[in-house]
């Protein structure tokens, strides 16, 4: 067995990443073990922090964990950079939601309705408001609606800036127990507690507690403009079809994002790219004018119930598994969760109907 640290975090993602930077922020020795860290859904996602516009009907309550990791999201951005001095192109520009068509605007009302009953920011626009608010949008949308507080940050440099000297064991983990990882390579590491992070292939590794974990496979892709064409995340509905564009520093725009469940296979598609092209050129013209710089496909790792679990496992084994869609949003609060529970022993009350003991389990 190698020399022991307080904590062993397996995966290096931007679930991972947190919690192993919130802990060594809090004094804690901690060894993350990833292969290739960031390589997975963290780099295939857009950086939505998107609760409002993220709700789902019958997700009132993963919307209040994602509404209390929003909340921490200001002072999060700002620990990570002040401590490293890297930007994470953190935007608090709100998120435009355009109709389509007028069936589109009849479901935004709908949708607007139940964020006011649930106190949540949204307003309706005009087609003349929508214009007005991002004009390079395409002729003729009816409508939207406008969260202003749904943002967006680069998850990776977020990711980059959260391991940013940290000890990294580059390989996958085989199995884990009470204050032990196996390695692919037959190593052991030893530690005071084993915190599983690896997102969808989290439920390969022996040791890990059955929570129903599956791979649901996402491709986005990254384009650039000669030009800032976007002032707000953009978000819309084509024939029924979600899509969105994230704008980044330099002109880059992340177009997303398709979701299959295709096992572990992480192939691009090409007709997912013509079919996130031609919705997203439905709402934004310009999009076919831009050059095309990367196709990317990750594993979102959802549960049965799209929610994540987070807690105790066992003695000495903690586990952050399931954030399906909300992984990026989610990163604070979770470390602050494993925090909380590996350093004190406490369950942070936010995430206490996120244990193992809620998780609805497939059969």
């Amino acid at each position: 067995m190698r020399a022991t640290t307080d904590v062993v975090v397996v995966g290096g993602g931007i679930i991972g990443a947190a919690i192993a930077w919130r802990l060594s922020a809090a004094g804690a020795s901690v060894t993350v073990v990833d292969p290739a860290p960031g390589s997975g859904a963290t780099r295939t996602a857009a950086g939505m922090l998107a609760p409002v516009t993220e709700l789902h009907y019958g997700e009132e309550r993963l919307l209040r964990l994602n509404l209390a990791s929003a909340r921490r999201y200001p002072d999060f951005v700002d620990a990570v950079q002040a401590a490293t001095g890297l930007d994470v192109d953190y935007r608090q520009t709100g998120t435009v939601v355009a109709a389509w068509d007028a069936a589109d605007l009849a479901a935004l009302r709908d949708l607007a309705e139940l964020h006011h009953s649930l106190g949540l920011n949204s307003s309706m626009l005009t087609a003349r408001e929508l214009r007005e608010l991002e004009p390079s949008l395409a002729a003729g949308l009816p409508g939207g609606l406008l969260a202003g507080d749904d943002h967006a940050v680069n998850p990776r440099r977020l990711h980059h800036a959260l391991l940013a000297g940290a000890t990294i064991e580059p390989q996958a983990a085989v199995s884990i127990d009470a204050g032990t990882v196996t390695l692919a390579d037959g190593d052991v590491l030893g530690c005071g507690t084993v915190v599983v992070a690896a997102g969808a292939r989290s439920g390969q590794i022996a040791g890990v507690p059955a929570t129903g974990l599956r791979p649901v496979k996402g491709q986005t892709l990254r384009l650039r403009a000669d030009r800032p064409v976007l002032d707000h995340v953009l978000r819309g509905s084509v024939r029924g079809v979600p899509v969105y564009v994230v704008p980044r520093d330099g002109g880059e725009l992340v177009v997303g994002a398709t979701s299959e469940e295709a096992g572990y296979d992480e192939r691009p598609r090409a007709g997912a790219v013509h079919d996130l092209l031609h919705d997203a050129q439905q709402i934004l013209p310009a999009i076919l004018e831009m050059e095309l710089l990367e196709v990317s496909t990750g594993l979102r790792p959802g549960t049965p119930s799209n929610a994540p679990v987070i807690g105790a496992a066992g003695p000495g084994v903690v586990v952050a598994l399931g954030h399906y869609r909300n992984g990026v949003l989610l990163a604070p609060i979770t470390a602050d969760a494993v925090t909380e529970l590996v350093l004190h022993g406490r369950t942070l009350p936010a995430v206490a109907e996120f244990g193992l003991d809620t998780a609805v389990v497939m059969s």
